[in-house]
């Protein structure tokens, strides 16, 4: 492990993961899990609030940002490195927060170390494949293949805006530290993050996994997300103990597009 430095706001590496350490030491630690393509700076809207009152740990998942590359991708691995840090960290008990894709690390770690999760709160996270919305011809071009390799190092700035804000339903201010997180992603691990996602999520539901994990969630979708199907959310509510909200005129960034809305909920989440 390298040690954070003093100070408020400070940066580690922690179990091989890039960490961003905000908040009070001795407060109740809160994890933030970005979803798939974007890193930790996407929650940096948030952050600030959020660690008033929580120990923040804003994680860039492996593959991903700056961290390190470390395949395999498949979602209970990342879940092992991400209980990894936590225990070095000695966080237990932890507000587990995961972002669309981010939702399903989130999941697998309350699937796996119960004891780390005091409270699970999903941000846009699908339920089911089926849920899934078309996505923008720009999102397909970068992600898919054959083109995705050969344009994934060509990418500017403008192009990673307006991929970003295909998915949103606001206007929103996309922080610099996002966009150079997410140019430091090479594109194989990128698509082995991605094919990882989809290989956890069509294997079983996450409102399944959750029933059978005795986890109770909060939901939170934006209603009009173009990414999933806002109703899909409902789907949560099969789980015995969630809590379903939604967030009017969302899309699928919430903490870029309500940041005050999604620091509130999550602050609430217990």
């Amino acid at each position: 492990m390298t040690e954070p430095a003093t100070g408020p706001r400070r940066d580690a590496v922690v179990a091989g993961i890039h960490v961003v350490v905000d908040g009070p030491p001795d407060a109740p630690p809160l994890l933030l899990v970005h979803g798939s393509g974007a890193t930790a700076a996407s929650w940096s809207p948030t952050i600030p609030a959020l660690a008033a009152s929580r120990r923040v740990l804003a994680i860039d998942l492996p593959g991903c940002g700056r961290s390190a590359p470390a395949p395999p991708y498949d979602v209970p691995a990342q879940a092992d490195r991400v209980a990894a840090l936590l225990d070095e960290l000695g966080a237990t008990a932890a507000t587990v927060v995961g972002h669309s894709s981010g939702g399903y690390v989130a999941t697998a770690l309350a699937e796996r170390r119960a004891d780390l999760v005091g409270a699970l709160v999903l941000l846009s996270t699908g339920p089911a494949p089926d849920a899934m919305l078309p996505e923008a011809a720009v999102v397909r071009v970068l992600m898919g293949r054959p083109f995705g390799p050969l344009l994934w190092p060509l990418r500017t700035t403008g192009m990673l805006r307006r991929g970003i804000r295909s998915v949103t339903a606001r206007p929103v201010v996309v922080p610099d530290g996002f966009l150079a997180g997410v140019r430091r992603t090479r594109y194989r691990d990128f698509r082995q993050v991605m094919d990882g996602y989809a290989a956890y999520l069509a294997e079983r539901s996450v409102p399944d996994r959750l029933t059978a994990a005795g986890t109770s969630p909060l939901v939170i979708f934006g209603d009009a997300d173009p990414r999933w199907d806002p109703a899909s959310a409902h789907r949560y509510e099969a789980v015995p103990g969630a809590r379903l909200e939604y967030l009017s005129g969302v899309g699928h960034v919430a903490m870029l597009e309500d940041p005050e809305g999604v620091t509130r909920l999550i602050l609430d989440a217990h």
